[in-house]
């Protein structure tokens, strides 16, 4: 590949994260909270390299929007071959609907 990707963040998915920590922290886990979080962005990094290892989100069918499903959690991001930008990071058996 000739150049790594440069991936940035929606303000959706920074909530999602957030949110997901919370409820960890809320549950009394944490540190399980904490080891869910370093295996997401462990998933997300490796798209700086292979953006398109992510599949095409099933409910649009379109190219440049795709997931990486982290059991119990879908990575949801775009693609444009400049940058990648992750848009949700939800529970995997929600069915994704975007404005």
């Amino acid at each position: 590949m000739a150049g790594k990707i440069p991936i940035s963040f929606a303000a959706s998915a920074v909530s999602d994260m957030e949110s997901i920590q919370a409820y960890y922290d809320n549950e009394g886990v944490p540190a399980t909270g904490k080891s869910l979080m370093a295996e997401l962005l462990s998933e997300i990094e490796r798209l700086v390299d292979y953006p398109k290892s992510g599949r095409i989100v099933p409910e649009f069918n379109i190219e440049h929007l795709r997931e990486i499903i982290h059991p119990p959690f879908r990575i949801v991001y775009r693609y444009d071959k400049k940058r990648v930008r992750i848009v949700r990071i939800w529970r995997s058996e929600r069915i994704l609907k975007l404005p």
